[in-house]
């Protein structure tokens, strides 16, 4: 419980700082370049609001599916801090004035651009398949908690690739430190959800 609620106290804690840069625009760091459509700061924005909202839904269907409250918690902890996360990501988009959307392959902007199938629906690295999602959504208690732990951590696991990717190559620095946070925050995460997967006799997926 006390794990948990540290991991709840983390997450409050960054989305008050998120709240404080929503608005922050590419000129943060004293520039006045507007990022290109072609950017990695664009293609991480679009990415991984894609990515997030997988995320959120997946963990509005495990809240339907169990009464555990620790795995609700962190469900919904999950949930407002991407829901979260993806508002901004979107609303620096409009600021920039770029589409949300490209003609271009998830991931080109990692030069990353045929590394997931899109089979099935997972577009990205770590994304459920559209199979695994109505699988989550039939199965209930224990059962439910272990498939939605395990397919989370996948989901942060390639959330992080990600996340490093936009650290590395984007260029504005309010949006690199966003990602650096979402590594940090999603680690945590994993690290907690391992241990309630092994308080619940199951593990990772390999």
């Amino acid at each position: 419980m006390r794990h948990v609620g540290l991991v709840a106290g983390a997450a409050v804690t960054a989305l008050v700082a998120a709240g404080a840069i929503t608005y922050a625009v590419a000129g943060d760091d004293g520039g006045s370049t507007t990022p290109s459509a072609e950017s990695a700061d664009a293609g991480f924005a679009r990415d991984m609001a894609v990515h997030h909202q997988q995320a959120v839904e997946m963990s509005y269907i495990v809240r339907d599916r169990t009464t555990d409250e620790e795995v609700r918690r962190l469900a919904y902890d999950i949930a407002q801090t991407q829901a979260n996360q993806r508002g901004m990501m979107l609303g620096w988009l409009d600021l920039w004035g770029l589409p949300k959307v490209s003609s271009e392959p998830p991931m080109t902007w990692m030069d990353m651009g045929g590394m997931a199938s899109g089979k099935d629906g997972a577009l990205m690295p770590g994304m459920a398949t559209n199979t695994e999602m109505k699988k989550l959504g039939e199965l209930s208690g224990k059962q439910a908690e272990i498939f939605y732990l395990q397919l989370m951590t996948d989901h942060h696991e390639g959330g992080i690739h990600m996340a490093r990717g936009c650290v590395e190559k984007c260029a504005v620095g309010v949006e690199k430190r966003l990602a650096q946070g979402m590594v940090d925050a999603q680690q945590s995460e994993i690290g907690l959800m391992a241990d309630l997967l092994k308080a619940r006799g199951a593990e990772p997926r390999a």
